[in-house]
């Protein structure tokens, strides 16, 4: 017979606990049910557990934040210094924006942890020395890199509030939407509405590789 959460048979000692799979439950709960379900107690319950365990791995709430923090750093791919300095900032911001999107408790914490770990000081590094070994100069390194990431954070945050998830479900919000217009009324939105989200294959994060190519464009273009 297996436990509900899968970690052993009935008569089986419990699985030892380790850093790694603490913090491996931790995003469990995070991405399933929110950040604000995110307790040492819940942590616990969890790993089949006691909260004072916990405290050998993880001393403290503010420890596992910034832990969790450092391991969505370390899923988003590393530009490479020295390469294409477009097309390392693209593939990193392309990435960026699936893990943020697999992750979106984490957009809360990204940017307000003072603890940086490892992963995150790399990750920094990296896009600093991409951009700077592109030949930005260190004040349009801190314009593009300001503005790429105000850019990746603010659309995925749109994205993950939308009222619709996919073509279909924009279609059916629209069309609900526009039930309560009459005749005439916001005809800017209505064309809008029925000749493009209401088009099939309509999906809004398909906007996303368009403007950030607009704003890489842009930086290529400034001057310095």
């Amino acid at each position: 017979m297996v436990s509900t959460r899968g970690e052993q048979a009935v008569g089986q000692p419990a699985r030892q606990l380790s850093r790694e799979r603490v913090l491996r439950a931790a995003v469990g709960i995070a991405d399933s049910r929110g950040l604000g379900a995110l307790t040492m107690r819940s942590l616990a319950a969890e790993l089949d557990a006691k909260p004072m365990s916990l405290y050998h791995y993880i001393r403290n709430k503010d420890e596992l934040l910034d832990a969790l923090v450092d391991g969505v750093f370390a899923e988003i791919e590393l530009p490479e210094v020295g390469g294409d300095w477009r097309a390392e900032v693209r593939r990193r911001s392309l990435s960026a924006r699936a893990v943020l999107a697999r992750h979106p408790w984490a957009l809360a914490l990204v940017e307000t942890r003072t603890s940086p770990g490892p992963a995150t000081l790399r990750h920094h590094d990296a896009m600093l020395g991409v951009l700077r070994a592109g030949g930005f100069s260190l004040r349009m390194t801190a314009h593009a890199y300001a503005v790429i990431d105000a850019y990746v954070y603010g659309f995925v945050l749109q994205e993950a509030s939308l009222p619709f998830d996919g073509a279909d479900s924009a279609d059916a919000v629209a069309g609900s939407i526009m039930e309560g217009f009459a005749a005439g009324d916001y005809p800017h939105l209505v064309e809008f509405a029925t000749q493009h989200v209401q088009r099939p294959g309509y999906d809004f994060g398909g906007q996303f590789e368009f403007g950030l190519d607009l704003i890489l464009d842009a930086l290529a273009a400034a001057p310095d």
